[in-house]
């Protein structure tokens, strides 16, 4: 085993030269000094040019940073990682979301132009390139790009890739993505093998315009013409990537291994120093998340991210486990939870009736859930954005509140006169009477009362159906109390689990009434918003309730619009107070930590991040470990 170092020798004054800051006056000779790296304005007027970009902030690393101060530089480079992965796969190419289902961690080989770093919020660095220039209003961005990356197979990585994957993107990428991304860029120029420039806009956002162009891939123009390869076609073959793992071998259904390319052009970039540390990282598919647990006991694969409270708290007894050789572990996780809960299809006219949403939200029984079958290790989530930096609390006031005033019309007026919504609070029987009686109460303003069967139906006699799509066995001991609170309610409740395919599909085409859906939010929010919770494109697969508020749409223009990161979270905030009060997802809970266990020969560093875990990143094998853990008979 060899550190990576030893390996690949890029001098230090090249790696400065290409990651020099500077800052170009229009009109002027002037050179600015000093060691003003954050790329803010210091006179009007003027060009930027720098090796790294935060929206609002300055950046942590500097032009002449060696690597981040998260990762072991040191840390050894070989071995092998295995993890599992549930279900099955038909497609080794991952931007192909409407069509097959993409292979675990199918886009690790696509590097972005700029990466982003898990210890800053919002910061990215460049990687594909060595700096990037833009005027101080964002009317256009140049990429100067690295003269050496290069794809798998040798050849040279240039600007006619940038813009091929540019106009791959606009034709061949979701359809709200695609129209986004036209508007956002009505014309772009190569100007030479090495620099692309992207004119903005006016228009658009200034917010999220560097971070969206800087954060996408680059796609082989010459691999996907050669191919006749499209991205928006499932396929087993992947294709050609920059990055430092390829793909190695692919069984379909069954497994996929993943390669460290031996030529990777970026060993000792600033950026990768001490990350990427396996020689393979291998994924083993198992039908379900139990067979998976059983093949991890008998050390088919080697790390496990647990996601159930049940098997965490009652199930790592087994053999591996007491003899040493496992080693469990709960580590921090600061970054903003999943907003994960039931989600109503808004799209079915029955869910229209908020009375009606918040009706069968009250039957929910989180604190019974939680106590009796997730051990008490959960929290309850309350917020879109679970975190102290964008979570609406009390009333608004300040900022959030003027910006609610621009939307008075068009909002109820509890959300100037109440606190922001909470979850209701439930007791430790499965069933609250009182969150009971509040919801009968609440389905008789929805129009629904109870009918000589004890089953709720509307005036015209229909009665109320709800079917609950999963595809996870491990979910039934959530779903199924609640499906019997729902019936206790009236409800003719039905849950209706699948396999992976017919649930894939189904929620591809919107074709469900509730399912636990899963939205993401961060600590930085922009264009994305509009994609996730915008009217326009309701029904995007990013936005699996079909959410639509004209309020929301008008905030969102306060963050896209932000030029500070108290006024993009005063606009967060704002949006966080609408959609709890709107309820178009029964809130259910969140963790705050990391559930890790593992064959004791992987190491991480002591200064694990704020924003990250890095187990497939930024631990290391440790050769010796695994010699004693294959010796003891711990592996297979």
């Amino acid at each position: 085993m060899q550190n990576r170092h030893q390996t690949k020798a890029v001098t230090k004054a090249k790696q400065q030269s290409m990651l020099h800051l500077k800052y170009v006056l229009l009109g002027s000779a002037v050179c600015v000094a000093g060691a003003i790296w954050a790329g803010q304005a210091l006179a009007d007027a003027h060009i930027i040019e720098t090796h790294g970009f935060n929206e609002y902030d300055a950046l942590k690393y500097g032009p002449d940073f060696e690597h981040l101060d998260y990762v072991n530089p040191d840390a050894p480079v070989g071995g092998e990682i295995s993890i599992s992965a549930n279900g099955s796969f038909d497609s080794m190419t991952p931007y192909a979301t409407l069509e097959g289902t993409p292979g675990s961690l199918a886009s690790i080989g696509y590097e972005t132009i700029m990466a982003p770093t898990e210890d800053e919020i919002g910061s990215s660095y460049c990687v594909l390139c060595t700096t990037i220039e833009y005027p101080e209003d964002k009317a256009w961005l140049q990429i100067n790009l690295r003269d050496d990356v290069t794809f798998s197979d040798g050849s040279p990585m240039t600007a006619a890739d940038v813009a091929y994957t540019h106009e791959l993107l606009l034709t061949q990428s979701t359809p709200s993505y695609a129209a986004g991304l036209q508007e956002l860029v009505p014309s772009y120029e190569v100007i030479d093998d090495y620099t692309i420039r992207f004119d903005f806009n006016p228009e658009r956002p200034l917010r999220a315009r560097i971070g969206q162009m800087t954060g996408m891939p680059v796609f082989s123009k010459a691999w996907f013409e050669e191919n006749e390869a499209r991205l928006d076609e499932a396929s087993l073959t992947a294709p050609m990537t920059t990055g430092e793992y390829v793909v190695g071998n692919v069984d379909p259904g069954r497994q996929i291994i993943y390669e460290r390319n031996p030529d990777y052009w970026g060993a000792d970039h600033p950026m990768n120093v001490g990350r990427g540390n396996y020689d393979r990282i291998r994924i083993e598919y198992f039908a379900d998340s139990s067979a998976a647990f059983e093949a991890f006991k008998a050390g088919e694969f080697t790390f496990r991210r647990e996601n159930s409270s049940l098997i965490w708290a009652t199930s790592y007894d087994f053999p591996a486990i007491e003899n040493g050789w496992v080693v469990q572990d709960t580590l921090d996780d600061n970054s903003p939870p999943f907003v994960t809960g039931f989600v109503f299809n808004l799209r079915d006219p029955k869910f229209q009736d908020r009375n009606l949403r918040r009706a069968l939200g009250m039957m929910f029984n989180f604190t019974w859930t939680n106590n009796n079958l997730q051990y008490g290790l959960f929290q309850q989530r309350e917020s879109f954005w679970e975190n102290d930096r964008l979570k609406a609390t009390g009333l608004p006031e300040g900022r959030e509140l003027e910006m609610l005033e621009t939307v008075r019309d068009l909002v109820p007026e509890r959300i100037f006169t109440e606190p922001a919504a909470l979850p209701h609070e439930s007791g430790d029987s499965p069933v609250d009477r009182g969150n009971l009686r509040t919801a009968l109460g609440l389905m008789e303003e929805a129009g629904y009362t109870p009918n000589a069967d004890g089953l709720l139906a509307d005036a015209d006699g229909n009665v109320l159906t709800v079917e609950f799509l999963e595809t996870r066995p491990s979910f039934d001991r959530i779903i199924t109390p609640y499906i019997e609170n729902l019936k206790r309610l009236g409800v003719d409740a039905t849950y209706n689990r699948v396999d992976s395919a017919q649930y894939q599909s189904r929620t591809q085409t919107n074709d469900f009434e509730m399912l636990f859906g899963v939205y993401r939010s961060g600590l930085l929010e922009g264009t994305g918003l509009s994609q996730r919770y915008g009217c326009e494109d309701k029904d995007d697969v990013f936005n699996p309730a079909g959410f639509c508020s004209e309020a929301v749409d008008a905030l969102s223009k306060f963050v896209e619009n932000a030029d500070n990161f108290d006024e993009m979270a005063a606009g967060v905030m704002a949006i966080d107070r609408i959609m709890r009060d709107e309820y178009f997802i029964v809130p259910t809970w969140y963790l705050g930590k990391f559930w890790v266990a593992y064959y004791d020969m992987y190491e991480y560093p002591e200064n694990l991040p704020e924003f990250g875990l890095g187990y497939l990143d930024y631990w290391w094998y440790n050769e010796d470990k695994a010699a004693e853990l294959r010796a003891a008979g711990a592996l297979r």
